[in-house]
């Protein structure tokens, strides 16, 4: 009978695992409960359990601590953690330092506490644990992880001629797949990867693909039967080996595996994830081939809606590109700044509706989307940093939707709504900075008011009533503070804005009138000679470019 002690915080959490299954029925017997890491010290003293199941997170000396303690004080003791959502690191400390496996609070159930407290059993009848384990070498039939991972993956991208040769000798080496006579290979993919980590230093992306590798393993299995190395660019490839011969029922097995994997991502590290299983083959030598069938059928089952029909989805402004895109035109980003200097949300967010009706077809984890996706973030920066200082931009950045958000991404639709979110908020810190100045609160409304709505009707009194002022008091303080009629300042900021319409030269001095607000045509070439001195035509001529009226 394996002795067993309890060590949390939560008393609540005790009675679950006290209560959730027949221990002694099991091999199993509660020998104590501790609610702090110093009182578990003191009875694994007392008691000499053979297991201590450990929760994560305690005050004073958390789980962590107490596992490193364990282990040096009383190494016969085998440690199960008990892990939270956000606990995944700190399990991992534990992982490295001997613990045998993790328990998920909220997924708790007797299937899962008996899978954990038998592998412990496992582990105490294979061998004494105080006894050092021996370096493996070459000949000893352990497994060096490191040499297996990197031979498959050498294998699965078909580096050289003999590259699945060298992975069956590995295998021989390594002891890998015993009793095997069928191998699969899958390919997973974090989405969308090339986004979440284009801010990380080259350490920081090394760390998180080690973190997935890590818990991929632990979630799979013996690496000596199931194997996950990392590929390149948020890419895995895990490695099936049975001893079974029917092709269906290894491939249903790989399956339950994998499904069983991107869930476990999804809820430790918080990342999305897609994955296919390669057809099944009957040598290491013949993974490659398994792989790349994996991969042909992850980019094609995860290419968006509108890969089969060649075509947008309706509401976009122009059809897909005739041959592959592969980054974002400047015209589009040219309009799209543009869209941003005049504060016109409605139109980045038909521009952004227009780039995703060309790249929709693709997977969300393809170079070209993430590519294109990673240009409409860095133009938003920009025309940020045009109006925030150097010092504060920083501080600006960072009130926009975090990058880390992409990691819960997994398709490209919930991506384009993440941008369009994200270009909403850009364009209310722009709004918002354009209207801060020497003014008061009413006031400020009121230029708010009309910066959002110019190309519209905007009238004194209309005005007013959004802010909930009478229009005569508005009208005096705006005069007071601005130095100019609320009339005047709305044909400013509409000269303004079709001043810069003239220089992208994307538009008819017509069609400028119309876009920045002007009832007339001729009304619009009044203002703006009165407040450039030019012309909206010769405006156009002195930046070397005529402008047509129609």
């Amino acid at each position: 009978m394996y002795q067993v002690l309890l060590v949390d915080d939560e008393p609540l959490v005790r009675n679950v695992l006290r209560t959730l299954s027949d221990w002694k029925a099991k091999g199993f017997e509660i020998c104590g409960e501790a609610g702090s890491g110093r009182t578990a010290l003191e009875l694994i003293g007392q008691t000499s359990p053979d297991i201590a199941i450990i929760d994560v997170n305690m005050p004073e000396m958390n789980g962590v601590e107490l596992n490193r303690a364990i282990r040096e004080r009383f190494p016969a003791v085998r440690t199960i953690m008990l892990s939270s959502y956000d606990d995944y690191d700190y399990v991992r400390d534990c992982l490295q330092n001997g613990a045998v496996d993790y328990l998920l609070k909220h997924r708790l159930d007797e299937a899962a506490l008996t899978n954990v407290l038998n592998k412990a059993a496992a582990e105490l009848s294979r061998k004494d644990p105080t006894e050092k384990a021996e370096e493996p070498n070459a000949n000893s039939g352990e497994t060096n992880a490191d040499a297996v991972r990197e031979a498959i993956v050498r294998a699965v991208k078909g580096s050289g001629g003999g590259a699945g040769d060298e992975l069956e000798a590995e295998a021989a080496r390594s002891g890998l797949y015993p009793g095997a006579v069928r191998y699969a290979a899958a390919a997973l993919q974090i989405t969308p990867f090339l986004l979440l980590t284009e801010s990380y230093s080259d350490v920081q992306t090394s760390r998180l693909m080690r973190q997935v590798v890590e818990l991929a393993q632990q979630t799979i299995g013996e690496i000596r039967e199931r194997t996950a190395a990392y590929v390149e660019n948020g890419r895995l490839a895990v490695v099936f080996a049975s001893g079974e011969r029917s092709e269906h029922a290894v491939a249903a097995e790989a399956e339950r595996w994998m499904s069983k994997l991107r869930h476990a991502l999804e809820l430790l590290l918080n990342l999305k994830s897609v994955y296919a299983v390669g057809h099944v083959c009957g040598s290491l030598s013949q993974l490659a081939a398994s792989y790349a069938s994996a991969e042909r059928s992850l980019d094609a089952a995860h290419a968006g809606p509108e890969a089969s029909r060649g075509r947008p989805a309706a509401g976009t402004e122009r059809a897909p590109e005739p041959g592959p895109r592969v980054s974002l035109k400047i015209e589009e980003q040219k309009q799209l700044l543009l869209h941003l200097e005049m504060l016109d949300e409605e139109g980045a967010k038909r521009l952004i509706g227009s780039v995703f009706g060309s790249i929709r077809h693709l997977p969300i984890h393809s170079q070209a989307a993430q590519t294109i996706v990673s240009e409409l973030l860095h133009t938003g920066v920009k025309a940020l940093g045009k109006w925030v200082p150097a010092p504060s931009l920083e501080e600006a950045i960072a009130e926009l939707p975090p990058r880390g958000e992409l990691g819960r991404i997994g398709g490209m639709a919930e991506l384009e709504a993440w941008l369009q979110r994200y270009y909403s908020v850009l364009l209310k810190q722009l709004k918002r900075r354009r209207t801060a100045g020497p003014h008061s609160r009413h006031v400020s409304q009121a230029i708010a008011f009309v910066l959002e709505n110019y190309t519209g009707s905007v009238t004194l009194e209309l005005t007013a009533a959004a802010i909930g002022l009478n229009p005569s008091y508005l009208s005096r303080i705006f005069k007071e503070e601005t130095r100019t009629t609320f009339s005047e300042y709305v044909n400013k900021v509409r000269i303004e804005a079709g001043r810069k319409l003239l220089e992208s030269g994307e538009y008819s001095v017509k069609q400028i009138s119309n876009l920045v607000g002007f009832a007339t045509y001729n009304y619009f070439f009044k203002v703006f000679k009165e407040g450039t001195g030019m012309t909206p035509n010769e405006y156009a001529s002195s930046l070397g470019r005529g402008a047509g009226a129609g």
